[in-house]
């Protein structure tokens, strides 16, 4: 019989920012805020599009199930992080950390075919007009650019660029944070930088997301002051 030499892992303990302990009140207080925001905002962008029958076309279709990837993979991590600054086990079983980092992977992972999906719609919708990954993604916006320049009307190029202006933006925060996370040289500076890069990779962009189709996006702030009138409207007849 063969005997092992060895210790069963149980617990991990995330320690995240636990080295400024006099700063864990304000950093629970400031991504308390930023995960209420992306739920709200990401939740109501689901409910907007849902809704209004001006929006149920595929960019909405795919942007509807972006904000549901969003709010999946940021609750995967956001709870418990905002749990360890307030108490002081700061553990997480075995079982636990492998669930949490397959439900983090899955809809991150998810949320990158997302953004390809949306881009290839996007080229999909200029180029008939005109007449999976990463690569899919950057392929996709130089035949965007390419067919937006030849557009004889600069008036033309402005407005469908402007449609493009949102998804590009999403697509180069998130790959660009991506991208400065693995490409930095290992060292013990790079780890304090890749722990702010998750943090804003994980649960900042989700919250960025639906404010960047909204703020930018004609069609959506169209919808949602017309949903504000309706309140309005019912607040006024009770």
């Amino acid at each position: 019989m063969k005997y092992w030499n060895g210790t069963e892992v149980t617990e991990f303990y995330l320690w995240g920012f636990g080295g400024q302990r006099q700063l864990q009140p304000a950093l629970f207080t400031v991504f308390l805020v930023i995960y209420t925001t992306s739920m709200v905002g990401n939740t109501g962008m689901i409910l907007l599009i849902h809704t209004d029958s001006r929006l149920q076309t595929p960019m909405y279709f795919f942007l509807q199930h972006l904000a549901f990837v969003d709010i999946c993979y940021t609750s995967a991590i956001t709870p418990k992080m905002l749990q360890n600054f307030v108490v002081d086990d700061k553990s997480v079983t075995f079982g636990g950390c492998l669930v949490q980092l397959l439900v983090y992977a899955i809809f991150a992972t998810s949320d990158c075919y997302i953004l390809a999906a949306m881009a290839v719609d996007r080229y999909v919708a200029i180029w008939f007009n005109l007449t999976f990954t990463v690569s899919v993604v950057i392929f996709s916006y130089i035949c965007i650019l390419a067919a937006i320049l030849k557009m004889p009307s600069a008036a033309g190029r402005k407005k469908t660029f402007s449609t493009c202006a949102s998804h590009l933006t999403a697509v180069t925060i998130f790959y660009g944070t991506l991208s400065y996370m693995y490409l930095q040289p290992p060292s013990e500076q790079a780890q304090e930088n890749m722990k702010v890069a998750s943090v804003f990779y994980g649960i900042v962009i989700p919250m960025l997301n639906p404010l960047i189709y909204s703020l930018r996006n004609k069609e959506v702030k169209e919808a949602v002051k017309m949903i504000g009138k309706k309140f309005f409207t019912l607040g006024q007849n009770c």
